[in-house]
């Protein structure tokens, strides 16, 4: 389908800067742009494509001032990355829909579907679930016994979803994921032997949550681990027993949070941030890539980095020093060697 600048404007209630009647079917990246595709410009660090670009159409924020003449069609929106996920969105819904129940699908005789729901073939549906209206369930994913699952919920083919654990509204749950195996416990007894501890609790999802694929959220020991409305999880991330992730935080890939950890609201973890068990981490805190937290961050809204986490600044102070360690250690070698000769020639 072809669009063009002005009718996409009049959905983003943006404006049109050159020719309105510009048209293109397909996006682009801006260093990448072709002809008749539209891409836009939200990074400051790519804004020197603009002016080479080749794409038809390019979304820009208002404040955008050229320096330099730009022979795309310009769209001016208050914010071109929120733009470009309202068209990327709208391009999602006009495809086809899945719809319907496969031959191939097991779902047990008490289970109860909503409206519009469609079911894969080779997914199993075990004893007593509820799912709500146009739930998707992709081939070959398993549903345990006494799962409740929400409205418009997508999971993807190859997830696993444990006994007795709820799944929210809007969720979208990606393939090989695993909500509600067994939180990772043990007791060692006398002779150093470990004992599994029962894992009875569950797994709740609130609302509007996207897991990434592969990644694990084991549920509670007792009680339940527990990921509140908003929340977003990147692929192979390891979420354990009664952990609680807060609304609309945001876990980058192969992070990893030990049990019985608390994470606040509105968090930015990077990649392969390790977070360890029994500690707070507050509100708003950002936590840079390969980070270990290994005590409760309290106060809300900080930046750390490092192993153990520190203050973002600190940290780059600390990171300037471990450079010149080498040079620091040789002029201290050379301080040592003065002083002993200070020390001989005063005895003689």
């Amino acid at each position: 389908m072809e669009f063009s600048a002005q009718q996409i404007a009049d959905f983003l209630k943006g404006t049109v800067v050159g020719n309105p009647n510009t048209k293109v079917n397909n996006i682009s990246k801006i260093e990448e742009g072709k002809p008749g595709t539209l891409t836009f410009l939200s990074n400051p660090k790519y804004a020197q494509y603009i002016y080479t670009t080749e794409a038809s159409i390019v979304l820009i924020n208002n404040d955008f001032v050229p320096e330099n003449e730009i022979k795309a069609t310009l769209i001016k929106v208050e914010n071109s990355y929120n733009a470009l996920a309202s068209l990327l969105n709208l391009v999602e819904q006009s495809k086809p829909q899945k719809k319907g129940i496969d031959s191939l699908a097991f779902i047990s005789a008490s289970t109860k579907l909503g409206d519009f729901a469609y079911v894969g073939a080779f997914a199993f549906i075990g004893e007593n679930v509820k799912a709500g209206d146009s739930v998707k369930i992709y081939p070959q994913v398993f549903i345990g016994d006494n799962v409740v699952i929400g409205d418009n919920v997508v999971i993807y083919p190859g997830a696993r979803i444990y006994h007795d654990c709820q799944i929210g509204n809007n969720c979208v749950i990606h393939s090989g994921a695993v909500i509600g195996a067994d939180g990772f416990g043990f007791a060692p007894d006398e002779n150093g032997n470990f004992h599994k501890i029962p894992q009875i609790g569950n797994v709740i999802i609130e609302d509007n949550v996207e897991i990434g694929a592969n990644t694990c959220i084991d549920r509670a020991t007792m009680g339940s681990t527990v990921i509140k409305q908003g929340v977003k999880i990147d692929n192979l991330v390891q979420i354990a027993h009664n952990v609680e992730v807060n609304k609309n935080t945001v876990l980058a890939a192969q992070t990893g949070i030990a049990g019985s950890t608390k994470i606040g609201e509105n968090c930015m973890f990077g990649g392969q941030v390790g977070v360890s068990g029994h500690i707070q981490v507050a509100d708003g805190t950002k936590i840079g890539a390969q980070t270990g937290v290994n005590s409760s961050i309290k106060t809300p809204n900080q930046i750390m980095q490092g192993s153990p986490a520190m203050p973002y600044m600190l940290f780059m102070k600390s990171s300037a020093i471990i450079r010149r360690l080498p040079e620091m250690q040789k002029t201290i070698s050379d301080l040592q060697k003065e002083i002993e000769a200070l020390k001989k020639s005063i005895k003689k």
